[in-house]
């Protein structure tokens, strides 16, 4: 494990500790506003320090961690958790969760009827 004493992006210490898959996903994630660090819209390139609360919004989830040590390179998923505290609230069950509509591929265009489940489905 590379403890780093200066300073590391947050797009590599979002990656490092695995909470996104590759740092590409974690660069685009911060452009598009997904992460924040103490409460601040972050840039892929802002540094971070032990202490500050970084949260990442996936999925209709929000991951709320603080930092504790401070790594450059990726590592194991039980080093990871020691370089985090995840104060995170439980995801919410499946079952609440809304349904996706999937159409079986080569359906074609959705009917009038197709739309109006859709739009069922999502409460309009």
């Amino acid at each position: 494990m590379a403890e780093d004493e200066g300073s590391v992006r947050v797009d590599a210490w979002i990656w490092s500790v695995r909470l996104a898959k590759t740092r590409s996903l974690a660069a685009a994630a911060c452009k598009a506003g997904h992460v924040r660090v103490n409460g601040e819209r972050a840039k892929p390139a802002q540094t971070l320090k032990p202490g500050d609360e970084v949260r990442v919004r996936e999925e209709g989830y929000e991951r709320v961690v603080v930092v504790r040590k401070l790594i450059r390179k990726r590592v194991g998923a039980s080093v990871a958790a020691e370089c985090l505290i995840d104060n995170s609230p439980p995801r919410p069950p499946r079952e609440l969760v809304a349904p996706v509509f999937e159409r079986d591929r080569g359906a074609g265009r959705p009917t009038k009827r197709d739309r109006r489940e859709l739009d069922g489905l999502r409460g309009r």
